[in-house]
């Protein structure tokens, strides 16, 4: 599987982005996807995760109210909208995908070692 992650750029505080993620390489789209990001010197931190059919979502407490994670099968695309963004909010943010695991649900979904494939990442940089 191979993820393709886009949509990064600046932004002044307070204004929105969204992100997308493309899995390829594999059929199907049953498998959960999670959204994180790691900013300079910091470890690379959990922001959002969908359940493959999308019916169920979990957040970070840092970005709960203001990023909300999506998907369309149909276009077999994840997507990230993140709104009212913050100067902390900048980070490389990467896609990652959970294709052999079990479902994760509710804060196991932020453990980095159950995703199985990652993204390459796409810089968010928010201005003051």
């Amino acid at each position: 599987v191979q993820l393709q992650a886009s949509g990064g750029g600046l932004v002044q505080a307070g204004g929105s982005l969204r992100l997308s993620c493309a899995p390829s390489g594999r059929a199907g789209s049953s498998y959960g996807m999670g959204w994180f990001r790691q900013a300079p010197g910091k470890e690379r931190d959990f922001v959002a995760h969908i359940t493959w059919s999308g019916d169920s979502t979990y957040y970070a407490d840092s970005v709960k109210g203001r990023f909300t994670i999506s998907r369309d099968n149909a276009k077999n695309t994840v997507y990230l909208q993140m709104n009212s963004l913050k100067p902390e909010d900048t980070a490389v943010y990467y896609c990652a995908a959970i294709v052999y695991g079990p479902s994760c649900l509710g804060s196991g979904c932020a453990d980095r070692k159950i995703y199985d494939y990652w993204g390459l990442g796409t810089q968010v940089t928010v201005s003051s």
